[in-house]
């Protein structure tokens, strides 16, 4: 049996990311989301959800440009207090250690820590309600070599030891249980 529940968001798990902003050292700043996402493939774009009230915001979309960088297990703590502190009061780059990087086709910076950053142009925001939506063009990503198969240009997941949130949880991801396209994969292929 099932219940009916008031309508809400209840997709769940989604990547925790911080997300970067500015376009100086003065203005730089740290946003912890979960509400990220792809919205296409190509061109590569894809979409942050903030609040108005949040001191991202503004910056976010005077500068029109942010960085999403994918957390890990080990900033697992950086990801959170940088999600319940304001940059209006903290410098979230000092306070957690965390090390402003080059982003390569934008003024925002990147997290040196993050094993990927993914640099985005803002193209379009929508108002929603409690969010506005930033629809943003990938314009370049960067990947630490540390996490990516000899040879290859294949990311390691499961090395990098990424982050997910799940209703108001962190969580380390698990172990891979298949692969896509698995399921009608001809035995010994």
């Amino acid at each position: 049996m099932k219940q009916d529940w008031k309508p809400g968001t209840m997709i769940y798990p989604l990547p925790a990311v911080m997300v970067s902003c500015g376009n100086s050292p003065e203005e730089y700043n740290i946003l912890t989301l979960s509400w990220v996402g792809t919205i296409c493939s190509d061109p590569p774009m894809c979409s942050i959800s903030v609040r108005p009230e949040r001191h991202s915001y503004a910056i976010i979309k005077r500068n029109m440009e942010f960085v999403i960088n994918l957390t890990t297990e080990a900033l697992a703590r950086q990801t959170d207090w940088c999600g319940v502190r304001s940059g209006r009061n903290y410098n979230k780059f000092n306070e957690m250690n965390l090390t402003p990087g080059k982003s390569k086709m934008i003024s925002a910076p990147t997290i040196e820590e993050s094993p990927l950053n993914i640099e985005c142009r803002v193209k379009e925001i929508l108002s929603l309600g409690s969010h506005d939506m930033f629809i943003a063009d990938v314009v370049n990503v960067q990947a630490d070599e540390a996490f990516i198969h000899p040879g290859t240009a294949k990311f390691d997941l499961e090395k990098a030891r990424l982050l997910a949130y799940s209703h108001g949880h962190y969580y380390g991801l698990g172990k891979e249980i298949g692969k896509f396209g698995w399921s009608v994969q001809k035995k010994g292929s």
